[in-house]
């Protein structure tokens, strides 16, 4: 069992100030998208990974733009990650015509092939035997692509989740699992229903894999495991499994409250938040309060600019109803 908690230092100032541009960006949109559901602006649920910021920004940053990503439905961030524009993102939540998916998606089912981002997937486990998929066909192929498929604790109590890592492994796949272990299981402990202390991690020797133990508050950390990863899947050296502890901050879904949860637990969480925690960091490596500010703000400007523009989206006509749905392009001659 190897767990990553020491951030090495193979990053400069820049590259530092990149993954911190993309936490505080995610945190003010998710923010943002929080609000405007308050506002009954955002059409039906939506799930948040406040909190959770440092996986998705460590993985992408360590991703070429060719690789593939596949995540649940707490996808936000990782679509953003990916280079997804704010105003397409925003204006799907609020299912708007120029949105992402020109409103027929909405906050479950983000999808931009153009940034390698193949889907937001709302059954859980669903998408871990497609990300085997994708990954076969990238060996097939012979490209040097990586699928990387993110999923909460919850799923590795699923059969996909023990199937997909058998096949990867048997076929050694270039596929890196990664368990972003919130604790929960939407209301939940994961630990109450769970054999293992790591439900990942403790789970990979069944299948070859060593388990990997990454703090998910952690950018830098993420980073390098990430990247150790991603150049064992190229080199044909299989797939990895990654369990990331981390913890969201609000409920499982806009609708919960998140009550059941112990305030000591959710305070000490707190106390762990991966922006805070990185820009003190940065503050002791000489990054100067100018300049991290200066990136705060340009950030919220860029919010504010998306909330705008997703706002000014027109609602999607009938003419969409239709479309993508059938293979053929139309359902004229079904009726």
């Amino acid at each position: 069992m190897t767990t990553e908690t020491a951030p090495p230092s193979s990053l400069d100032l820049e590259a530092k100030l990149d993954l911190y541009r993309t936490q505080v960006a995610l945190r003010l949109f998710e923010t943002r998208a929080y609000d405007l559901f308050l506002e009954n602006l955002v059409k039906g649920t939506s799930h948040l990974s406040l909190g959770q910021e440092a996986i998705a920004t460590g993985f992408a940053a360590a991703m070429k733009k060719s690789d593939w990503t596949f995540a649940t439905y707490r996808g936000h961030a990782h679509t953003l990650a990916r280079g997804v524009p704010m105003t397409p993102v925003m204006a799907e939540l609020l299912g708007r015509a120029n949105g992402l998916m020109a409103g027929k998606g909405g906050s479950m089912h983000l999808t931009s092939v153009e940034h390698g981002v193949m889907g937001s997937y709302a059954i859980i486990g669903a998408h871990l035997p497609i990300a085997c998929g994708a990954a076969w066909s990238a060996q097939y192929r012979g490209t040097d692509q990586v699928a990387v498929c993110f999923f909460g604790d919850g799923t590795t109590n699923i059969g996909a989740f023990h199937e997909a890592l058998n096949l990867a492994a048997v076929w050694k796949l270039p596929v890196v699992f990664v368990c972003e272990n919130n604790l929960w299981m939407e209301y939940t402990r994961t630990s109450e229903v769970t054999a293992v202390q790591n439900p990942a991690a403790d789970r990979a020797s069944a299948y070859g894999l060593e388990g990997i133990i990454v703090d998910g508050n952690d950018v830098e950390a993420v980073y390098e495991v990430a990247r150790t990863a991603m150049a064992r899947a190229r080199a044909g050296e299989g797939p990895s499994l990654i369990e990331a502890k981390t913890y969201r901050h609000g409920g499982h879904s806009r609708a919960d409250p998140g009550k059941y949860r112990p305030d000591s637990e959710v305070a000490e969480w707190l106390g762990k938040d991966p922006i805070p925690r990185y820009r003190t960091r940065l503050l002791e490596q000489g990054a100067g309060e100018q300049r991290l500010a200066a990136i705060e703000a340009e950030v919220a400007a860029e919010v504010e600019q998306a909330t705008e523009e997703a706002k000014a989206g027109a609602m999607p006509g009938e003419d969409l109803l239709m479309k993508d749905v059938w293979a053929d392009g139309g359902s004229s001659w079904r009726n």
